[in-house]
């Protein structure tokens, strides 16, 4: 076969695999939730939520994790700074719906270098009960939150997840955000984990609390950078699987500028580059930009313009994913086909770039992660201002 014809079948190939993810996901997010023995039995449930500052929708996420249908929880808020400006809202919420539901920890234990952690610590360490979920401030809970969690859980589970869904997105920007988190990002871990890779993802992660305290407690967390990234490595090395919610739950994001959706995705992008290096190295063929190279090199020996390349490739490639989108219920506004575009522009610079960058920036702190093994974070408390002032709802 000649150079034409491989770069022709290697364009073909990536268009294909990408409408097959397409379809595995949908398939799997459109699955019914099971009546699993865990869902039957409703067992007690401890949320453990770290909270850092006034984010844009604080309290409606936090009131939603307070006015679950399910008979037995306890929610125990936790905050690293007790001065912290989030403290009088929670202090709010205990009075309004009881200690015996609500609960407020305060002050971090240095386990590892990250801050999130650490920050829960005293919370885990608190919880009486034998099934623990580490949310994350932003989540925005459905009252069947916990009831979700526990249908994914089987014989073979070690951890539950959800992917974070980008929702009630303010500007274009915020759009750009839904593009990466949505039919991105949450497809492809979809899709991974109807294939059996499943990864965990730190916003909504149920834990079984014996399983986890056997093997080191909630401070093995920290042998990665990211809590995620060690939960998963964790769960395999017991033998066990990451499975995800059969629906993922929202994070409402306001408000977003270009700066901060790029440098979450620097963040995201360079902490899988250090923590699953085999995984990261194929995701540049995650996006249409070497399908759209190698059909324009392909076309001129079919006796087609290579000019025609972009639109043999996008159009089916946009179509698919606006459909999965409109068909799981992630439709966005008519600028959704613009965010589509920008993100898959600007996706190859964020991977290229998470080879060479050793900092980026995480809620306010400067976040140095090193080489593989060595990652370390360099972090100073962002100044309380600027903790007053968040509006974005960040993690």
């Amino acid at each position: 076969m000649s150079a034409a014809g491989w770069a022709g079948l290697f364009a073909v190939l990536l268009v294909a695999t990408n409408l097959l993810c397409q379809a595995i996901a949908y398939a799997r997010l459109r699955r019914a939730d099971r009546r699993t023995p865990l869902l039957a039995a409703l067992p007690p449930v401890t949320i453990v939520r770290p909270l850092r500052g006034i984010e844009a929708f604080s309290r409606e996420t936090a009131i939603s994790g307070l006015e679950l249908d399910y008979p037995d929880y306890v929610t125990i808020f936790a905050v690293a700074d007790p001065d912290d400006p989030i403290v009088p809202m929670v202090e709010e919420l205990i009075a309004r719906y009881g200690r015996e539901r609500v609960k407020l920890v305060t002050g971090d234990v240095k386990v590892s270098a990250n801050p999130k952690l650490n920050n829960c610590v005293k919370g885990w360490e608190v919880a009486q009960t034998e099934w623990v979920i580490l949310a994350d401030s932003n989540v925005l809970m459905p009252k069947d939150y916990i009831q979700r969690l526990l249908a994914s859980w089987r014989d073979d589970t070690g951890l539950v997840c959800s992917t974070p869904v980008g929702s009630r997105p303010f500007g274009f920007w915020a759009e750009l955000e839904c593009a990466f988190l949505n039919t991105f990002q949450a497809r492809w871990q979809f899709a991974g984990e109807a294939c059996g890779f499943g990864f965990a993802q730190g916003k909504s992660m149920l834990w079984n609390k014996p399983f986890l305290d056997a093997r080191g407690g909630i401070a093995v967390l920290g042998e990665e950078i990211a809590e995620d990234a060690a939960a998963t490595k964790l769960v395999r090395r017991a033998g066990k699987h990451v499975h995800l919610v059969g629906q993922p739950f929202e994070q409402p994001l306001g408000e977003r500028s270009l700066h901060d959706v790029v440098q979450r995705q620097f963040r995201w992008a360079r902490l899988r580059r250090v923590t699953f290096l085999p995984f990261f190295l194929p995701e540049i063929l995650s996006g249409p930009l070497l399908a759209v190279v190698a059909a324009a090199c392909a076309l001129p020996a079919f006796g087609l313009s290579a000019w025609l390349a972009p639109v043999l490739v996008l159009l089916p490639w946009y179509v698919a994913e606006l459909a999965f989108a409109r068909g799981v219920g992630w439709y966005g506004s008519w600028r959704m086909p613009l965010a589509l575009l920008v993100r898959d522009i600007v996706f190859p610079g964020i991977w290229a770039y998470a080879f060479v960058a050793g900092e980026v920036s995480w809620r306010g702190n400067a976040m140095k992660i090193k080489t593989d093994g060595e990652d370390e974070l360099n972090a100073a408390p962002a100044p309380m201002s600027h903790a007053m002032t968040r509006s974005d709802g960040r993690s």
